[in-house]
């Protein structure tokens, strides 16, 4: 899967830009602030229907304009689709496949997977939770069409039991039978999601551990945990015991919304003894151990957002990195940099077919 032509209009801060794009790979070289990154993102709008920075759809709609569209043109193995994503001001947003809109655009998710590396990575490593469970999920997404819809449904149950325990709260009141109802539907589709993510962890942890050996020189040992209120406990049960807890707290304190992924290097958490040398090469393993369980997954080569790294990574890692795209075959990659001879020295290093765009 290739894409051929890449077109942006109102898009952040690019009016109207259009790239005709190689299949190998494609550098977008310019000064901070010109606009690198956004086509990136405009990328991986196309990949998953979102930001990968996190703004809001409206906010990415030009100053002063109506909306914004991304379109692409699309090279399968045998025929070519035209994917556009519009966003109005005063209405939803559309992704269309084929001129045809999607039912809900959760019905995207999977057809062009990407996996980007970017200085924001980091956040994975010192933020919450939620940022490594969401993590989890954009990748579990990528590959299980069904996964993407037993989370939604999830996540649109425990907040309905939320409200309920919030409503008893505030009116002084307590029907334990009416908050019962909720445990079903929230013990089948959670313990789906569980076993799915327990599943996606085991086969992620050894293919980073590898990546991590090739790139730091195997100083250290490196794991990806699941931690799961379900590895111990069915969740059945643990909506009872936890019932009088949620009804003094309002909210439902246990199950797969609080799940996380550890980050170890030699048994300790990472962000606690790693330098930052260490943090960095383990998130490049990461995203690459990622890039490689979605294509054992799918049988679809993601492509490869690298946004900014090589201002960010030194010269030791740079090199293994371009080595680990040379052998694994990656597919199509993006490159984003503020330095043209830099840009074009890495080209050359990992020999392949590429055009650098001026931006």
């Amino acid at each position: 899967m290739i894409l051929r032509r890449l077109s942006l209009f109102n898009f952040k801060n690019h009016s109207e830009q259009r790239f005709d794009l190689s299949p190998q790979i494609n550098c977008f070289v310019g000064n901070n602030g010109v606009g690198k990154t956004n086509i990136l993102d405009a990328l991986h709008y196309l990949s998953v229907g979102k930001s990968f920075l996190g703004n809001s759809d409206l906010n990415n709609i030009q100053h002063q304009e109506d909306f914004f569209t991304i379109e692409a043109e699309i090279q399968n193995e045998d025929s070519e689709d035209i994917i556009k994503i519009l966003q109005p001001k005063e209405a939803k947003k559309v992704i269309k496949k084929n001129d045809k809109s999607y039912d809900r655009i959760a019905d995207h998710i999977g057809y062009l997977p990407s996996v980007m590396i970017s200085p924001y990575d980091s956040n994975l490593i010192s933020d919450s939770g939620e940022s490594r469970r969401k993590f989890l999920d954009s990748m579990i997404s990528q590959t299980d069409s069904s996964y993407l819809f037993d989370l939604i449904q999830y996540q649109k149950t425990i907040q309905q039991r939320n409200a309920l325990l919030k409503y008893f709260a505030k009116n002084r009141t307590w029907d334990r039978d009416s908050l019962e109802i909720y445990d079903e539907p929230i013990t089948k589709s959670g313990t789906k999601i569980f076993e799915k993510r327990k599943e996606f962890v085991s086969k992620l942890n050894p293919i980073v551990q590898q990546f991590y050996q090739i790139i730091s020189g195997g100083k250290e040992s490196v794991s990806v945990i699941y931690e799961s209120h379900l590895l111990t406990e069915s969740f059945d049960n643990l909506l009872k015991e936890s019932l009088d807890r949620d009804r003094m707290l309002t909210y439902t304190s246990k199950g797969i919304h609080k799940d996380d992924l550890l980050f170890e290097m030699d048994s300790v958490l990472i962000k606690k003894i790693g330098s930052q040398g260490q943090q960095k090469s383990f998130l490049i393993s990461l995203k690459l151990a990622q890039m490689s369980l979605v294509k054992e997954l799918t049988g679809k080569t993601p492509i490869l957002l690298l946004d900014d790294i090589f201002d960010k990574l030194d010269d030791n890692r740079v090199s293994q990195l371009i080595e680990l795209v040379n052998q694994e075959s990656f597919g199509q990659i993006f490159i984003t940099d503020t330095h043209r001879e830099r840009t074009e020295n890495v080209v050359k290093r990992i020999n392949e077919e590429s055009v650098i765009f001026e931006i």
